[in-house]
């Protein structure tokens, strides 16, 4: 039920639950942010989560497109 916006710290993941708070790492270059996961997904093979635009970009992610990234589950969102 929530719009999408490409610019937000937003996330898509097959099975936890919606809305979450997870913290994404960037194992290459230790940068973490926490991210809200509204979305299921991804449909690519063997990716663990997909990233909004904003958020692939703090992570130093966004020119590469893919990288290797720790997630860890924080508990439910606050519904918006």
């Amino acid at each position: 039920g929530e719009t999408f916006n490409m610019n937000r710290l937003t996330a898509a993941h097959k099975t936890l639950p919606l809305p979450s708070l997870v913290r994404v790492v960037n194992l290459r270059n230790g940068r973490a942010i926490v991210v809200r996961l509204n979305d299921r997904g991804p449909y690519a093979r063997g990716r663990i989560i997909d990233l909004s635009r904003g958020a692939a970009d703090e992570l130093g992610l966004l020119q590469r497109g893919v990288g290797r990234v720790r997630v860890r589950y924080l508990g439910p969102a606050p519904r918006l």
